[in-house]
């Protein structure tokens, strides 16, 4: 009898097996923001065929557990979808910036064509095509049972172990040419196409290593120093990366993670007399100073020696920012619609900027959003932020742990977007709106009691 409530309870149900299939399928081939790589076809057929399958073969999603992200997800397909309705030539040659695109039909004597808002229409059709990930992680989110949620942050966690061990495949020496993405063979990015979106995933398995210490909101004990070794193999591999926000979001991730989980570490520490948890806690801070230190001496820490060896003058997102700044003003306020900053920044380029590579987004989603969508896309940013920082406020003074999970996991992707853009690659996609279901959540789940 016994044996048949545990399989009972450990059987998955067929939502949670597709979304393990889709965070798989992510993990190949989810790890590059261009639209014109092969890993986009992979993962949106991928999102596509679990959404049909779910649709048959699991129980209806509990759409009021997802409501806010759901809703913000849907604005911002319905605000990428509106971009592409025709518009009159009047009007369209009226909204700022068309001026120079329309000139071109005179100068070929040829009539004015309606247009769509969107002055690159397919650029905004694959915007609005690559949603399709997040809706997908969001709905299969929200129809799996409660139990099986609370796998998923160990499940997570499993998916960024997986991409940390190619990455220190790649800093041991091999290199490798992804067939599905656009990645720089000799870089250590986990097998994503930016070491950038790779750290800020290393820095999330920072959160979800401290939640994996604590599974019920008591620790295992053998599960401590294995998630303090996990914490520190994570660390490490972000300083390999190369990528100077990592550092800045490792650290914010080691301040942080304990307290997502402060309640259970409150709880553990009553147990230990107080002069073995300073003896630890200094031990934990002396262990990782050393191997930063030797990682440095070793010459291996390559996000160190960037940091320390930039000049900004030559960094040309900084150069770039004035003109990035110049184009919000020139499509404000309607936007030049999403996913187009590419060939409109070529037009904007001044000569000064010219070089043999190419400069595909802003490097600040929030800047970029704001060319994209106008007051739309600002009004919508702050929707959306708004929400965080709301249920952020009522996570932290007593919400769940997985809310206290969400929240932070959500902040690194804020910041990490401050000077990227992550949350335009896929796996990352899935990731916030994985974040974002935990944040949805308001209370903690009744525990069955230990006996």
């Amino acid at each position: 009898m016994r044996a048949d409530r545990l399989y009972h309870n450990l059987r998955p149900s067929a939502a949670f097996l597709l979304f393990c299939a889709l965070l798989a399928v992510l993990l190949v081939a989810g790890g590059a923001s261009r639209p014109d790589v092969m890993g986009q076809a992979v993962v949106r057929a991928a999102a596509w065929a679990t959404l049909a399958v779910a649709a048959v073969c699991s129980p209806r999603p509990d759409l009021r557990a997802v409501r806010a992200p759901l809703l913000i997800l849907s604005a911002a397909l319905l605000l990428v979808l509106l971009q592409l309705v025709p518009l009159p030539a009047s009007i369209w040659q009226a909204l700022p910036g068309r001026a120079p695109f329309g000139a071109v039909a005179g100068l070929l004597g040829e009539p004015q064509p309606w247009r769509a808002l969107a002055i690159v229409p397919d650029a905004a059709i694959n915007a609005a095509s690559s949603l399709v990930v997040p809706f997908a992680a969001l709905l299969l989110m929200a129809a799996v049972s409660e139990r099986e949620r609370d796998w998923v942050p160990a499940l997570l966690l499993a998916l960024i172990l997986v991409s940390t061990l190619i990455g220190l495949l790649q800093f041991s020496g091999l290199s490798f040419d992804h067939p599905l993405l656009n990645d720089t063979p000799g870089d250590v990015n986990g097998g994503l196409a930016n070491r950038n979106h790779f750290a800020l995933l290393l820095a999330i398995g920072c959160l979800l290593s401290f939640r994996w210490a604590f599974p019920d909101g008591r620790s295992a004990r053998w599960r401590l120093p294995l998630a303090f070794g996990l914490v520190l193999l994570l660390l490490l591999t972000i300083l390999a990366t190369g990528s100077r926000m990592g550092m800045v979001l490792g650290v914010v991730a080691l301040v942080i993670g304990p307290l997502t989980v402060r309640r259970a570490i409150r709880h553990e520490l009553r147990r230990v007399p107080r002069w073995i948890v300073v003896a630890t806690i200094g031990g934990a801070v002396l262990m990782i100073a050393t191997l930063i230190l030797l990682s440095v001496a070793a010459d291996r820490a390559a996000s160190i020696d960037r940091a320390f060896g930039m000049d900004a003058a030559q960094d040309i997102r900084a150069r770039a920012l004035p003109t990035v700044l110049s184009m919000i003003a020139r499509y404000f306020p309607v936007g030049a619609g999403f996913g187009g900053f590419d060939p409109l920044f070529r037009i904007a380029e001044p000569f000064r900027l010219l070089k043999p590579t190419y400069f595909n987004h802003a490097h600040d989603d929030f800047l970029e959003v704001l060319i994209d969508g106008g007051v739309a896309g600002a009004v919508l940013l702050l929707a959306a932020v708004g929400w965080w920082a709301v249920a952020s406020v009522r996570a932290w003074r007593g919400g769940a742990t997985n809310a206290r999970l969400g929240s932070a996991a959500l902040l690194l992707v804020f910041i990490a977007s401050l000077s990227d853009y992550p949350a335009r690659t896929p796996i990352v996609m899935a990731v916030v709106a994985v974040a974002a279901t935990w944040l949805a959540t308001r209370r903690e789940r009744a525990r069955p009691s230990q006996g």
